[in-house]
């Protein structure tokens, strides 16, 4: 179920090459953050899910995402952490 998330070496290629993080660095987590986020609300060993996501709720924190997916263009371990942003909308809108 991990697969795909913790392989991230934490370049922080992804948030570089994000037009939204370049405008809104000082509110918007950035697609490596909510990357690292994301592989801990997904990992069933963990306690804090509801915590986590809780946190993330923010019209700046995570809704800044645009899908321009520059953060998957250019990840050098070929991770996608476009998808792992949706998948947190998508959890905190099922919530």
């Amino acid at each position: 179920k991990l697969d795909g998330m913790y392989e991230c070496i934490l370049c922080a290629c992804c948030s570089t090459s994000c037009p939204s993080y370049w405008w809104n660095s000082d509110k918007y987590l950035g697609p490596a953050v909510l990357m690292q986020a994301y592989r801990w609300i997904e990992d069933s060993r963990d306690d804090m899910t509801d915590k986590r996501l809780a946190e993330l709720d923010d019209a700046f924190k995570l809704y800044r995402c645009h899908t321009i997916m520059n953060c998957t263009k250019v990840c050098p371990k070929h991770l996608n952490p476009g998808k792992a942003i949706a998948h947190i909308k998508k959890k905190l809108a099922n919530a």
